[in-house]
């Protein structure tokens, strides 16, 4: 491969991005999957597979994307591939711009490179071994510590009859911090926290690689913390995100541990 992963992964999530957003608000097929809030579009595979042929032109790693049923688990040695063609699809099928294509690029399970692509907004983060970047300028987390005045995402949207500790995560974040967001694209809110415009993102349910990898590597790169609900170092199958500035993790944390305290107990 002649390309680093992480000019690779940024010419794939542009490909996949040219192909979702030649499609962007107009009339697709769409189906859903494991609930009718769980969309897939033509859009969806048009964007994969755009993407999956541009990594295959320069790469044999493996590709694990939402839309692949092969593959749906990050292998534990060597390199591989972390794809989302549109995170966000309800947000895109509603003419809503916050959507990324992102690519992430994994090493024995840990990320090293990503990009994260928002056509709809002309927005492109990456980041590599150094400091990320937006649109080619470096970006770093917010420099704020008090946790009331966090501007914070809340993750994880489930489908009804399991919204419960979601429900409860938003009622403590607008108690306990300075204010709440829902994008409806967890990759879209990383990468802002990323480069500080969130403080924190958190969820108390298991991402999905392709939903959380790529991310969570810009947050780490640019300054940031991520955990998973213990407090120990995020992994791609951790339990819980927690995601913040690191200025004030561990209150953002009890937040969220508080919640499955009370969920739970």
């Amino acid at each position: 491969m002649d390309e680093t992963p992480l000019e690779l992964a940024r010419e794939a999530a542009r490909a996949g991005g040219v192909a979702a957003n030649d499609r962007f608000r107009e009339a697709i097929a769409v189906e859903t999957k494991a609930h009718k809030n769980d969309l897939v579009s033509a859009a969806d595979t048009a964007a994969q597979d755009r993407v999956v042929e541009r990594l295959g032109a320069s790469s044999d790693a493996p590709v694990v994307g939402e839309e692949d049923e092969d593959r749906a688990e990050i292998p534990a040695e060597g390199m591989a591939w972390v794809v989302d063609p549109i995170d966000g699809t309800a947000n895109y099928l509603r003419g809503l711009r916050f959507w990324t294509t992102t690519v992430a690029a994994v090493e024995d399970g840990e990320p090293i490179a990503a990009a994260t692509v928002m056509p709809a907004l002309d927005d492109e983060y990456v980041g590599g071994e150094g400091e990320p970047t937006l649109n080619g300028d470096p970006v770093t987390v917010s420099g704020r510590d008090d946790v009331e005045t966090f501007a914070v995402a809340v993750l994880g949207w489930g489908p009804h009859g399991q919204r419960e500790a979601y429900a409860a995560l938003s009622s403590a974040v607008v108690e306990r911090c300075g204010d709440m967001r829902r994008f409806g694209s967890m990759q879209s809110a990383l990468a802002f926290v990323a480069s500080g415009g969130l403080d924190a993102a958190v969820t108390t349910r298991q991402p999905s690689p392709w939903d959380s990898v790529a991310g969570v590597h810009l947050i780490r790169q640019a300054g940031g913390t991520v955990t998973d609900l213990a407090g120990d170092r995020w992994q791609h199958d951790s339990t819980g995100l927690v995601a913040s500035n690191g200025r004030a993790h561990d209150e953002v944390l009890a937040v969220a541990q508080d919640v499955v305290d009370d969920v739970d107990g």
